[in-house]
Parts: structure tokens; sequence; C-alpha cells
């Protein structure tokens, strides 16, 4: 059985509308599953089980495919408790974590993702990349993706599924872990949430990375402009800014927005390594969204893992599997 949660909300944030960057339609999100259902169907899965949303992306990629190709799918609606927020991919991460999923397709950027290994546990991740910031999601054809789905789906033994565990962020407050990170996890000066997404680097104080890419946007950007770290790396970097920092840097914190910034420092984390952060009130915000709140009497500590969510490695899957002659003959 496969599972299938796609964020009607991503790619939609205050960071494309500030800056240069085209909301990410939902249409095409509705395209991108059609093109996996087509190839699910081909391959014959028995079995797929979707997150409902707010724009019923999985309802019209069916309906599509039901009216003009004549596709009759096996595809069932979970049955979890919708409120049409992010929380519902939690809910559905787990519930498919319970039923036994071969994997689950994600569609959104890199909270979607967070949001999804917080409840998926080892189910293994396809994350599309139809975000804002895309750093853990995929850029991948639906159809290639498909294919990818189809080998997890009967290869229960993983003979040739091949996966990559991913690094994360522990957020713990007051000796309790409260959250998880991805990508990153930021902490600003800033008292109140207000618009989730964060996008004014004036108002960050530190960064936590688990992969530095300065062929990304966002916060991971400005890491790996001054300190490259890639995901096999077993480390993550520690950045603190200030007006009075020796290092100027340049990246681009959303798409087209560039914006020079001041470091006053940076170090490595090693992994299971914890830093106490030095800001004394603000937010944490989590893989680009404002999440957490502290005061000066709150103690926030930021550790890097290796626990994060299992990721499909799609191009080594597919050809272990052609190597085994998965695709050979006749399917279904």
């Amino acid at each position: 059985m496969l599972g299938i949660i796609a964020n009607p909300s991503s790619g939609k944030d205050i960071r494309r509308l500030v800056a240069q960057g085209t909301v990410f339609d939902n249409m095409e999100k509705v395209n991108i599953i059609q093109r996996i259902l087509s190839v699910l169907n081909y391959a014959g899965v028995k079995e797929i089980c979707y997150m409902q949303d707010s724009y019923q992306i999985v309802d019209r990629a069916v309906t599509y495919l039901e009216r003009n190709f004549k596709i009759n799918l096996r595809i069932k609606e979970l049955e979890i408790k919708y409120r049409y927020e992010q929380n519902d991919s939690l809910l559905a991460a787990s519930s498919l974590l319970q039923m036994g999923a071969s994997c689950i397709v994600t569609l959104g950027g890199d909270g979607t993702n967070r949001v999804v290994a917080k409840g998926c546990g080892d189910t293994p991740l396809i994350p599309l990349s139809t975000g804002t910031n895309n750093v853990f999601p995929v850029m991948l054809e639906g159809s290639v993706a498909g294919f990818a789905a189809a080998v997890a789906d009967i290869d229960k033994k993983h003979e040739y599924l091949k996966l990559k565990q991913k690094k994360r962020l522990n957020i713990y407050k007051n000796g309790v872990l409260v959250d998880i990170a991805l990508i990153d996890a930021v902490i600003t000066e800033e008292r109140f949430i207000g618009s989730r997404a964060l996008w004014e680097p004036e108002t960050i104080k530190e960064i936590f990375v688990t992969v530095a890419k300065p062929d990304s946007i966002g916060m991971s950007a400005i890491a790996g402009s001054i300190y490259p770290i890639s995901e096999d790396e077993q480390k993550g970097l520690y950045v603190w800014l200030g007006n009075n920092g020796n290092v100027e840097t340049n990246a681009a914190i959303a798409p087209g927005l560039i914006q020079n910034i001041k470091i006053e420092g940076y170090s490595e984390i090693g992994l299971e390594q914890k830093v106490n952060i030095k800001t004394k009130t603000g937010i944490v915000a989590l893989d680009g969204e404002r999440e957490i709140t502290f005061g000066k009497n709150d103690k926030v500590v930021i550790g890097l893992s290796n626990d994060g969510p299992k990721v499909v490695d799609v191009g080594g899957t597919l050809v272990a599997a052609a190597k085994e002659g998965y695709f050979k003959g006749r399917w279904r």
C-alpha cells in the first residue's frame, strides 16, 4: 500500500509574495499526481491511500483519469479528523505508518516534509518539490516518482529499494524535545509569530542547518555561502549573525530576493552535539516557519542527529530494479 500527501498551501507563502517567485499552481500539483497515478495503475499497484485537502488535489487527478482515460483506481481517502491545516499531514503520516505503507509520496516544500517526518516513522518518503524552500524535497518528474513508488510497493524485502537516512535538528525547550527541523532552525528576536513564514534577515540572530547549500534558497543558502556542507556529511553548521560581523556574504533568502548578510561567526556541529542558543527572548523558526516562542527564563538547546526520515534514492532504486529485470516483460 502506498500513501500520498499533497499540500495545497505549499509554494504560496509570503516569501514568494515579497520576492520575485511565482506561486506554485495547484493545478500543476494535480497534473503531477495524475502522472504518478497513471504509472501506479500501469504497474498494478493494488492499494493507494491519500490525505484529503482543501483543493481536492488527488480527487481532481482521479476524476480526470477516470473521465479521460477510463482508468479505475483503487484509491482510498484516509479516515482522519481533517482540519485543513498542517496538522492534517502529521495525522495522515501517522495513519499511513500504522497501516504499513510501503512509502509516502509528498508534494510540498521543507515545511510540509518536516510535518510529515514527525509522523511517518520508518516509512520511506518520496518528497517532490512544490514549495517555496525546497532543500529537502527533489525536483522530479511525476512519472519517474511513480516508478520508484511502484518499486517500493512490490519490493517488500528492500532487495533493490535504496534508502537514505536524513539528518535532523532536535529542538529542546527546558530539557524537553518539543519539535524537529529537517533543514534549518532559525532564532529571531521577534516576540510574536504573526506570518509563519520567515523572510526578514534583519531579525535573524542564529542559524542551525543540517545541510549548507549555496545552490539552494533560504537559510541553508546563507550557511552554504560561507561553509558548504552536503547531505552525506555527518555534521551540520551553526551560524550567528550581527551588525558587528566581520564577514559579509550574499545569498538568496527567497526566490529572487538576494540579501547582504553580516556574519559574526560559525562552527560545525557534530552528530549528537547540542548547542545552547545565545538569544534571550524570541522565536524559533523551523524549516522556514515560526513555531516556538521562548522567554528569558527558558533554556533552548538545539542538537543534530541522524534520526531524520528515510528517503527513497530514486535513481539508485530504479537502476537496481532494472538490473534485476523489474521492467522487463508485461506488467500487471
